[in-house]
């Protein structure tokens, strides 16, 4: 196992320098974004980006610690898009474009969660990808 050995550590003499506030400031300040919502039947997610498309905050049914079923609620993609509305409120965004992809049952109330706080919406694309004609189907069997 070996010797146990206590780091010994040293007093600064400025003990007002030491503790800076702690207030959390926003990184980067933004006017208007993009939100995308990925809206399944397990679960819905949603994401604020910039308007190049690096992502600046992101949040899920399932991280808000809705479990099972419940994550695919509209409740629960709601308050998802609340909390994101949140974060967007503290960098400044006021307008978003918003991207839906998925044929869940959070896609409308994600966007009305986050309407609710005050962001003005500017547009919405339905991207929900869309099958042409699929894979081949199985050959039928033969009894």
């Amino acid at each position: 196992m070996g010797k146990k050995r206590v780091a010994e550590t040293e007093k600064k003499p400025d003990a007002a320098l030491a503790e800076a506030p702690k207030t959390k400031a926003a990184k980067r300040r933004l006017d208007q974004g993009t939100l995308y919502v990925l809206a399944s039947f397990n679960n819905t997610k949603v994401m604020l980006a910039d308007t190049r498309g690096n992502a600046i905050a992101h949040t899920s049914s399932g991280a808000l610690g809705f479990t099972g079923a419940k994550k695919g609620t509209p409740f629960a993609a709601a308050k998802a898009a609340e909390i994101l509305a949140e974060k967007a409120e503290a960098l400044g965004v006021k307008a978003v474009d918003v991207v839906v992809k998925g044929i869940g049952a959070g896609r409308e109330s994600a966007i009305r969660g986050f309407v609710s706080r005050g962001v003005q919406i500017r547009s919405i694309v339905d991207r929900t990808p869309v099958p042409h004609n699929g894979p081949k189907r199985r050959k039928p069997r033969r009894v």
